[in-house]
């Protein structure tokens, strides 16, 4: 069982009693919720919503409007959902206030969204995993996959229009910190 997944029924306590009688075969945790003030409680939990309701706090929900319930077929939305979540994760940086989506390719501070091109996401991952000052040459081998010694200004004209799109969106001017032999991700 991976107890990271919760899968929690609110207000439904039959598909709780079913779905408890074969819990040795789930491969997530199963909680059944009856009050309202649930919401409160779930905050940081790798988890899953059943209910006859939608609410807006929770972007993993799945809603229950129409019956019978395929027991075989909800159990495949249900993992689908999970693999979809981890998968989520997976693609999730936190740099600092900002949260960066590998996939989507976005840069998110509270309500506010910037997105990026492929090479901008490279960068900042790079940046990211380094956690040190890197060598221009090294971006450019290492992002770009130029391994020649020729004189160009890729990455620092790249830099310079990710530092400014930064700057604009978030009023941010110090996210790259420009240093004496290269560039690192402030943090």
């Amino acid at each position: 069982m991976i107890n990271s997944q919760v899968l929690i029924i609110h207000k439904f306590p039959i598909l709780f009693n079913i779905l408890n009688e074969i819990n040795n075969y789930l491969n997530f945790k199963l909680e059944n919720i009856n009050d309202a003030k649930f919401i409160d409680d779930l905050n940081n939990k790798n988890l899953l919503i059943i209910s006859g309701d939608i609410y807006s706090q929770f972007e993993n929900q799945i809603k229950i409007d129409t019956y019978p319930i395929n027991i075989n077929k909800l159990l495949d939305i249900i993992n689908i959902q999970f693999l979809k979540n981890s998968f989520n994760k997976q693609n999730n940086i936190k740099l600092g206030k900002y949260i960066i989506n590998l996939n989507s390719r976005m840069m998110n501070f509270k309500n506010t969204s910037l997105s990026l091109t492929e090479k901008e996401t490279k960068i900042i991952d790079y940046l990211n995993r380094a956690k040190k000052e890197i060598k221009i040459s090294k971006l450019q081998s290492e992002v770009w996959g130029h391994k020649s010694n020729l004189e160009t200004h890729t990455v620092e004209t790249h830099v310079y229009r990710l530092r400014k799109k930064v700057e604009k969106k978030f009023n941010d001017r110090s996210f790259i910190l420009s240093l004496k032999n290269g560039y690192k991700i402030k943090n």
